[in-house]
């Protein structure tokens, strides 16, 4: 277990994680360079879906304009995915990707239950140390049809402020 924690401060309140750097180095290494750089400031959850995950760290979700490209964007790189035994369970902080296994870039995603269906294709990097009540609270935005006809789309923006790493 990793002592350094990155501390997630939202609209609706704080979360800290854990990394799990044992199993997945290259991944909290990226995200810990993201957050150090301020990439995550001002980011949006962009995705909820209740009792599954909310999604964040896409740079697009920082101009309202861009909407209909919320869920596309990154850092202008790949990460290469680094599966591993940890199961994804509640307050499991894990990157996104498209069907492509190595293509993680800055989006992620916090488990709001059990998604052991997603155990050994997407790379779990951390865990929440505190603050499950603000994921809870986040899972349980009011969401709207998104263009890919899930409801996951939150009516109400939940935003990321600030990401620190200590």
């Amino acid at each position: 277990m990793s002592s350094e924690t990155a501390t997630i401060e939202t609209t609706k309140g704080t979360m800290v994680v854990t990394f799990w750097e044992d199993v997945a180095p290259k991944t909290v290494e990226n995200f810990k360079k993201l957050a150090k750089e301020g990439f995550y400031d001002g980011t949006a959850f962009h995705r909820i879906m209740k009792g599954f995950m909310i999604q964040g760290g896409d740079p697009l979700t920082k101009d309202e304009k861009k909407e209909h490209l919320w869920g596309t964007g990154d850092p202008g790189y790949k990460v290469k995915a680094e599966f591993n035994a940890k199961p994804h369970k509640k307050g499991v902080l894990s990157m996104a990707r498209s069907a492509h296994p190595d293509s993680a870039g800055s989006q992620f995603f916090i488990c709001l239950g059990d998604c052991s269906f997603l155990d050994g294709q997407y790379t779990g990097f951390g865990e929440l140390e505190s603050g499950v009540e603000v994921l809870e609270e986040i899972g349980e935005t009011p969401c709207a049809y998104g263009a890919g006809g899930e409801k996951s789309r939150p009516t109400e923006r939940v935003e990321v402020t600030k990401v620190t790493i200590g």
